[in-house]
């Protein structure tokens, strides 16, 4: 049996497949993904962007749409796409592809382009409790990128920049806006790049972890999502929550697509 997962996010959509193996007598599930992690613009409708994603994975996988026999969506626009057979959210799917690819994971941070959120799962990959971000940009991808662009560093300049630094400066604001202001000032004030770099970070890591301690910290801690490409992040991170180690998955934007396709396959 092949079933599909379609994350739709703010800003792009990913696709996983995942088929069933009868392998010596046991089923075994195969992943892969075939459907690009593609951007779409702002003028492109969500469900135009799911068709053209879902179109070209299967053009890519050499398979026939009739030859899949579930496809659950989720994610922010999750809802919107027409053609899929069911829909979860992103706390339930981001936590069953999480605990598929690490089986020991008991806490799933996922922290995306507009959303963060901390996650308690099972070990059969159940959401057992969840937080996620309640105010402007906090805790989210969104928040970084903006103050780069306010440092004038890409994204990726950004997090290696910040690892350069062992200074502690506080960021209060919790608006996009208002934390804008507060870069500026530090910037005028000739504060060194890395160490701006390092206070947007753990600024966003203080706000995830405190998501994470309002569901239980417990080893295995994994992150998912894109900010895992953030080595920055990733290492305010690990100081933040206080553990020795942060699973960081292959292909980490893909995580809920698999959560998706795996539930298709549970049911």
């Amino acid at each position: 049996m092949i079933t599909a997962g379609i994350d739709m996010g703010s800003r792009s959509a990913k696709l996983v497949f995942v088929e069933e193996l009868k392998v010596e007598g046991a089923p075994q599930l195969r992943w892969g993904v075939k459907g690009k992690h593609i951007m779409f613009p702002e003028d492109m409708d969500i469900d135009v962007a799911a068709e053209k994603l879902f179109s070209e994975a299967l053009a890519s996988a050499g398979l026939a749409r009739e030859q899949v026999t579930k496809i659950v969506s989720t994610g922010a626009g999750g809802k919107h796409v027409k053609f899929a057979t069911g829909y979860v959210t992103e706390v339930s799917s981001g936590a069953r592809g999480a605990v598929f690819m690490c089986p020991t994971a008991k806490t799933v941070i996922d922290v995306g382009a507009e959303e963060g959120r901390g996650v308690k799962a099972s070990a059969e990959g159940k959401v057992v409790d969840f937080a996620g971000n309640e105010k402007c940009a906090a805790g989210a991808g969104a928040f970084a990128e903006s103050m780069s662009r306010a440092l004038q560093l890409s994204l990726k300049d950004f997090g290696e920049q910040s690892l350069k630094s062992d200074k502690t400066i506080p960021m209060n604001a919790q608006c996009t806006v208002f934390a804008e202001s507060e870069v500026v000032s530090l910037i005028h004030a000739n504060t060194p790049k890395q160490d701006i770099a390092k206070a947007v970070l753990d600024a966003v890591a203080s706000r995830v972890c405190a998501m994470a301690r309002r569901v239980g910290i417990e080893e295995d801690v994994i992150l998912i999502g894109g900010m895992v490409h953030n080595v920055g992040f990733v290492q305010s991170l690990k100081t933040s929550l206080g553990v020795n180690k942060v699973v960081l998955p292959d292909m980490p934007e893909y995580v809920s697509a698999l959560g998706a396709a795996l539930i298709a396959q549970d049911e």
